[in-house]
């Protein structure tokens, strides 16, 4: 099985290195992911500049993969396109450091990068680690749970271009109490800026770093990542809201008036 690994945390990020030594225990993993820390640019790609592709190798001198002057976008239609020899069955983003539940999902990169693996019709899958203050990060534990839902998924022979995202509860309490499927959150996340003055005697906001999100009152990915489950949410890139598409087709639309030539 032919894997493409991504993320958005960077090529040397930890939660990749972590995913990608599991991910070889059940499959051919070639990896391609930004030459530089990408969190939170969303779907965004790069159309004004060229990307520039370097191979990359570890400590060790051996080989990880292809870094990406660019975005994770950027970085699976590259992979896709241009870099593999033939398309993979299976494209996973992550570890990423921290949680994308919620609405959060809307921000993430490492969501991005496995929605750009969706539009190309390849089973598609984000993972990403909860951390708490002070982030202790156990990538390595972390990537056993990553690599045992990729397992969990191939396993129920997903149709191309299904997406899932996995998001996994920070590990310093022990590990998870189990795998809940639940839907993505929509309660605003509680956000706080620091007002800061520069040298210079303007005015400059930096959002805060503890930015948080309530639990939804109902079941929500937020919610179940909070009582320490893994939560898996199925999700699609069609933001088309069908009720409201339906009436509006009801709606009078009178004939546009022309504006003078």
């Amino acid at each position: 099985m032919n894997i493409l690994l991504t993320n958005d945390d960077g090529i040397f990020a930890p939660g990749l290195r972590a995913l990608l030594e599991e991910l070889r225990q059940i499959g051919e993993v070639t990896v391609v992911a930004p030459a530089a820390e990408q969190s939170a640019v969303g779907h965004s790609i790069t159309l004004m500049q060229p990307l520039l592709v370097q191979e990359v190798f570890d400590e060790h001198n051996q080989r990880i993969g292809w870094g990406v002057e660019g975005r994770p976008a950027d970085c699976v239609k590259l992979a896709i396109t241009q870099l593999l020899p033939k398309r993979p069955v299976l494209v996973v983003s992550g570890i990423n450091a921290g949680s994308n539940a919620g609405i959060n999902v809307l921000y993430s990169g490492t969501v991005a990068a496995a929605i750009e693996g969706a539009f190309f019709g390849i089973t598609s899958i984000a993972v990403s680690l909860e951390y708490k203050k002070p982030p202790k990060l156990n990538f390595p534990r972390a990537a056993v749970y990553g690599r045992q839902m990729v397992e969990r998924f191939v396993a129920q022979k997903p149709a191309p271009g299904e997406l899932f995202n996995v998001n996994i509860p920070a590990l310093d309490d022990g590990p998870p109490l189990g795998i809940r499927v639940s839907a993505q959150g929509t309660a605003p996340y509680d956000e706080k800026y620091d007002r800061r003055t520069d040298p210079r005697g303007r005015t400059y906001f930096w959002i805060a770093s503890d930015v948080t999100c309530p639990p939804d009152a109902g079941e929500s990915d937020v919610r179940d990542l909070a009582q320490r489950y893994i939560t898996v949410t199925p999700l699609h890139f069609n933001l088309t809201d069908p009720q409201r598409l339906e009436k509006m087709k009801s709606w009078p639309w009178p004939p546009l008036v022309q504006p003078p030539a």
